[in-house]
Parts: C-alpha cells; structure tokens; sequence
C-alpha cells in the first residue's frame, strides 16, 4: 500500500529493523524497554520506518490519525502535525462502552478528536490542498476517541520523529454518532471535554487547536499525495487531539463530549 516512493531520504538503512521490532512487539503485545534502533533524525526518515512497517504488517489501513507537532519541534521540523495509520481491525463503533486495549508496561493515552469520514478520494497527484477544497471529499463527521499505545513507554517523550516511527502511537478507534448538521455549524467553536473515571480532564475547542479538524484533512491529504500512498473513500481521518493527549491506566473509563453531547466512551483494558 505505502512504497513511500516520494521520500527523498533513502539513505536510513534502519528502517525496516527499527520496523520489524515494532511490529513483532505489537503482535506480540509486549512492551519495548527502549528503543530499537538509533532513532530517526528526519520527517522523512521517521515515516520511512513506518512505510516499512505497513508492508511488513499486511493489515488493512482503515484510517489515519493526525497528531500536533509542537515548538521547537515544529520550527526544526518543518511540520506541525504528523501522521500514523489506523488499522480497520482496531477501529469499532461506540456503544454504552466497548473495551479498548493498551500495552501493559508501555505507553497509554485518551484523546477526544473529531473523526472525518472521506467520501470522496483525493486526487494521489495533488499536494496543494486546502481547507476549502479539501472539506467537500469529506462525506461524514462523527465524535470520537482515539486510543493511543505504543509497546516502548517512550514513544511520546522521545519526540515527534519516534511518535511517527510506531504508527503515531495510534492503537485504536471509538467511532461514536454522527454530528448532524456540520457543512452548515461551526463545530470547531463547540466546547469538547474529555473524562477519564468521571472527573473533566481535559475542556477545549477545536478552534484553538491549528486549523481545526478540516485543516487536518488539507494536511493529510498534502501528506499522502507525498508519500504515494492513495487515499480512499470510507477510510476515517482522526483529526487530533482537541483536549490534548491525556494518560490513562488498564481499567480506567473514558469519555468524550462534544457541545454537551454525543458522548463516546469506552473502557480502557490490557
């Protein structure tokens, strides 16, 4: 699916190492104590092992996640997200609750996020998208909760180039209602919490957070036409953390809430 043939550092021999350990200890759903390997140094090296990580993986990509990119980092990088896939068979649909599970021993986190359903592909050739024309490929809005788990404990800390290497610490997708009315509301002003074993954790809106979730789309797409993958419709865009990225343990609850409504939740498990 991803040859990654648009990189233009070709030279990180790493990868497919750094990408056969992740992948073994994510099949293997056992926790990593350091890093394998010696760390990418680039945005194109850093989606280099996980372009070797999805062929070596052979799932079916589902969706994609997008992640902020903060200062300095952002400044040195040249990029103020970043990108990981979602795997079809860890992306379920919200109930009262449904399980989801984290490494034991590595890393685990909670994100409110509004997830985007492309209904249209975008174009594979074209890299200057923008809000504006790439809103209408979008077909669905709904509220959501990415899970958030990486076998090495690291992942987050070590930096935005080790987050993209493990698929953007992306293990999991709750899928909760549909938001109606969204071409014509301003969904990126609505208050959206986040709650883990029911206390507030987190209270933000999505237009504090860059571009707001459309802008996410604009980005992956840009992304994907760089990266030779092509994009298709029905795959989920999880559009970045609204409240920010908040830890959780086994055992704990969590949900989401988006203008005082269209709860999600879901409990966190090994």
């Amino acid at each position: 699916m991803c040859e990654g043939a648009g990189l233009e550092d070709t030279g990180f021999s790493a990868a497919e190492d750094i990408a056969r350990a992740f992948v073994s200890a994510r099949r293997d759903r056992r926790a990593m104590a350091t890093y394998p390997g010696t760390a990418p140094e680039t945005m194109d090296q850093a989606y280099r092992v996980q372009d070797a990580a999805l062929r070596q993986d052979g799932r079916t990509v589902g969706g994609w996640k997008l992640g902020k990119i903060n200062p300095p980092h952002s400044d040195a990088l040249g990029a103020n997200r970043l990108a990981g896939p979602i795997f079809t068979d860890q992306i379920v649909t919200a109930s009262d609750g449904v399980d989801m599970p984290v490494f034991r021993d590595g890393f685990a986190a909670a994100e409110a996020e509004y997830l985007l359903r492309i209904g249209t592909a975008p174009d594979p050739a074209k890299s200057d998208y923008t809000i504006e024309t790439a809103t209408p490929l979008i077909d669905a809005v709904h509220a959501g909760i990415e899970v958030a788990s990486s076998p090495y404990p690291g992942i987050n800390a070590d930096g935005p180039l080790v987050t993209v290497s493990d698929y953007g610490n992306n293990n999991g997708l709750v899928i909760g209602d549909a938001i109606d009315g969204w071409q014509d509301g301003d969904v990126n002003g609505w208050r959206v919490e986040l709650l883990i074993n029911g206390e507030r954790i987190g209270d933000a809106r999505a237009a504090d957070m860059l571009d707001g979730p459309f802008g996410a789309a604009a980005f992956l797409f840009n992304l994907a036409a760089r990266r030779g993958i092509a994009l298709q419709a029905g795959q989920w865009i999880s559009s970045g953390a609204v409240t920010g990225v908040h830890p959780v343990e086994i055992g704990d609850t969590v949900e989401a809430r988006f203008d005082g409504r269209y709860p999600v939740r879901c409990t966190i498990t090994d």
